[in-house]
């Protein structure tokens, strides 16, 4: 199945399975998606454009890539503005602004504080009630062990967080998807493999996925019990 528009048709079903169950997507929503500039930002991106075609009512759909050559990364704006030209699709580049005193290179806490901080901030700017995350049934799951691991916690990533007295609300639509079935469409779509973390093939969160591949097969059950487990002790 290397046809993007099939590979992307079995996908639509977890994405709609997702945005149904914990009611992400509504009338009149605008949308701004976070892209890093990865597989995984990049397929959300293209589903929630497919998506908004199957269904009975309107939301806009934005991209939203925060420019993170402060901090030393990559200036991906040549590579991904001729993309959402191609796309059709709104897109909006905002800077990464760190405070004067923030040390350099930014480990991972730091960096992911500054960039949803901005993303917040220009999502808000840009009239968006939504803003949606590509994290995936991998991310999930391994959210899952590090907080159980480092945090004496069963806590996971939510599908749906208000945030500012409800002024927005991040949404993580592609939540039943495990990263394999994302890499599928990458690869149909010609999607390129773009790292942009440094640290992304050391860090915990890494570590963690390292781990659970280890598993193999019994990697979806694992996924499922650890969803499970989770959702019930956060109540949603």
């Amino acid at each position: 199945m290397n046809d993007p528009d099939r590979v992307a048709s079995f996908l639509l079903k977890s994405v709609a399975r997702a945005c149904k169950e914990f009611n992400l997507l509504t009338e009149g929503d605008r949308v701004a998606v976070a892209v890093s500039g990865g597989k995984d930002s990049r397929v959300l991106l293209e589903l929630l454009l497919r998506y908004r075609r199957r269904v009975p009512y309107r939301y806009d759909v934005l991209a939203l890539h925060i420019v993170g050559t402060p901090a030393g990364f990559p200036d991906l704006r040549p590579q991904l503005e001729p993309w959402f030209r191609e796309l059709g699709a709104e897109y909006h580049f905002a800077p990464l602004e760190l405070p004067p005193d923030e040390p350099l290179p930014l480990d991972c806490f730091r960096c992911s504080w500054n960039r949803r901080k901005a993303l917040f901030t220009a999502a808000v700017a840009l009239g968006c009630n939504k803003l949606a995350f590509g994290h995936h049934a991998d991310d999930a799951a391994a959210t899952t062990l590090l907080n159980l691991m480092f945090n004496g916690k069963l806590e996971t990533m939510a599908p749906r967080v208000e945030f500012f007295d409800g002024a927005i609300t991040v949404i993580r639509p592609l939540i039943y998807l495990p990263e394999k079935e994302l890499a599928r469409y990458a690869h149909a779509a010609d999607l390129p493999e773009n790292l942009p973390c440094p640290q992304g093939l050391t860090s915990r969160r890494a570590q963690i996925k390292a781990l659970l591949r280890q598993f193999g097969r019994d990697q979806e059950q694992i996924r499922t019990n650890l969803w499970r487990a989770a959702r019930q002790a956060m109540g949603f």
